[in-house]
């Protein structure tokens, strides 16, 4: 793992040995830490994100908001004054742990650099102000790395993902000829829901294959965001943009498993598995096209873990019959639990016996102590939201995963409910009377998520999974009957000037 995959964690496990802060020990602007990826001039991405972590005059950490109106604040502006590029800087986020999360979004490059000043009232905090020398540029410029080692350094991808590991074992050479001939006619006309992508040149082709492959716009702008910022892999592949995982037939089947990559993966199949469009489309529109993304949840988690309610809560669609029973439960016993279904679809009938409630805000889940996660018609994609909150998870288990649910560990991350939920009770009950043992886990859960779920992960994910199955492709890929090319932007949020690119037509230039 490269050493910025750790820095999140390390303000925590340093102040871990010191002793613990004294109330009034005011913050010390020049010992608190500033850290992360939006420091670093060479990370292109959607938005730029940074720590900083609030540390007293005698080198404690503040493990709760410091007290005071005092507040951090940052200022980020283009190096040149002619270089007047729009830069979306909102208050950093208060993670209620003594930590705080900073995301801007810039909306244009710059050729110089960017300043970054972090401030506590008027004092500069850690190495303020931190110069990032240019060119650094913005999600929609077209200026990949040509070296992927290069790359993946700068990004500090780990050097290996579990998760990839094993989903490859099965495919030790991937026959581009015998899924050409089998795919089409075995996956698409049953489920409908096939994309075939080939990767050549860095530019991206792709046909459908069935009628319900709308979803693949999700997929369309994670390539061609990862596109944009190195160069991929000539590479030609199978991607199933429905909810099941497509393969089941096992290594030692005749003929064997072929590797089609899905969002969801389940212990029975053999599909390659990608994080979900939720969470990359999610990464995509932070600060733009949504509210509810990776980043922005870790500054709304409801009240501390002292004040919030005392009872499970669920909301959600009736997509799985467990869902259903939840509902009852919760009727039954509702001094433990909060549990509502917010729309009808797969069993209709029922609504009338169990009710429909309003929808709820996301982030008013976290007044709540306990959120419980159970499947919909696959791996329920809160799951990783509701991780990043600052409430205990009571997960159903489930034949189904996410990408990162490999390092994952029940008791430690979560709390385990069985399939049919006949322990979800006496879970709950257990969390109420041991209070700081279950406020452990939901810490831990949350670290975990903080760490393998920061948007810098996926695209190293993204680019490592495309990077393995390119290196066992037996033939060539080739850009096939029916497929079209995938444009990259040109409009005026992806003008800019790639300094990697030796003849760019003017109208790509900066002015």
């Amino acid at each position: 793992m490269g050493s910025r995959g750790l820095l999140p964690l390390l303000p925590l496990l340093l102040g871990a040995a010191l002793p613990p802060l004294r109330p009034a020990e005011p913050v010390s602007a020049e010992r608190s830490l500033a850290w992360g990826p939006g420091l670093e001039a060479g990370l292109a991405l959607p938005v730029g994100y940074f720590y900083i972590q609030a540390v007293s005059a005698a080198g404690r950490n503040f493990s709760r908001s410091p007290p005071g109106r005092t507040q951090f604040k940052v200022v980020i502006k283009a190096l040149s004054p002619k270089e007047g590029t729009r830069i979306h800087t909102p208050r950093p986020l208060d993670r209620n742990d003594g930590t705080f999360l900073m995301r801007y979004r810039m909306y244009g490059s710059v050729r110089k650099g960017l300043k970054i000043e972090i401030l506590y009232g008027d004092q500069h905090v850690a190495q303020s102000p931190y110069i990032l020398k240019g060119p650094v540029y913005h999600e929609y410029c077209d200026c990949p790395e040509e070296d992927p080692e290069i790359w993946q350094d700068i990004m500090s991808c780990p050097s290996q993902e579990p998760q990839i590991t094993k989903d490859f074992i099965s495919f030790p050479t991937i026959d581009l000829q015998r899924m050409l001939k089998e795919i089409p006619t075995k996956f698409s006309q049953t489920r409908g829901a096939i994309v075939h992508y080939t990767i050549l040149n860095n530019h991206i082709y792709r046909r459908s294959l069935g009628k319900y492959t709308d979803f693949k716009m999700f997929s369309d702008e994670m390539f061609l965001s990862l596109a944009r910022k190195v160069r991929l892999p000539d590479v030609e592949f199978y991607l199933n943009v429905g909810d099941w995982p497509v393969e089941y037939r096992k290594a030692n089947d005749t003929p064997g498993p072929i590797p089609v990559i899905s969002w969801c993966g389940s212990v029975d199949s053999r599909d390659i598995v990608l994080p979900t469009y939720d969470v990359t489309h999610s990464t995509l529109e932070t600060l733009r096209g949504v509210t509810n993304d990776l980043l922005s949840i870790q500054g709304n988690t409801g009240p501390l873990w002292e004040n919030k309610t005392e009872r499970a809560l669920f909301r959600g669609r009736d997509s799985r019959e467990e869902r259903l029973h939840l509902v009852k439960l919760s009727k039954e016993n509702p001094e433990l639990l909060d549990a509502g279904i917010t729309g009808y679809f797969f069993f209709r009938e029922k609504e009338k016996e169990l009710g429909k409630v309003q929808l709820m805000g996301f982030f008013d889940f976290f007044k709540y102590k306990y959120q419980v996660n159970v499947d919909g018609t696959v791996a329920a994609y809160r799951f990783p939201y509701l991780l990043l909150g600052d409430s205990l998870v009571l997960k159903q288990d489930s034949q189904y995963y996410e990408h990162f649910y490999i390092g994952l560990k029940p008791w430690k991350h979560y709390v385990p409910v069985k399939r049919n939920l006949e322990d979800l009770l006496e879970k709950i009950k257990w969390a109420k009377e041991n209070d700081e043992e279950a406020r452990k886990i939901a810490k831990e859960g949350q670290l975990m998520a903080r760490e393998v779920l920061q948007p810098h992960r996926l695209y190293c994910y993204y680019y490592k999974v495309l990077q393995q199955y390119a290196k066992r492709q037996a033939s060539k890929p080739e850009i096939r009957d029916g497929m079209e090319l995938v444009p990259q932007p040109d409009d005026r949020d992806s003008v800019c000037s790639c300094h990697r690119k030796k003849n760019q037509s003017s109208t790509k230039d900066l002015p």
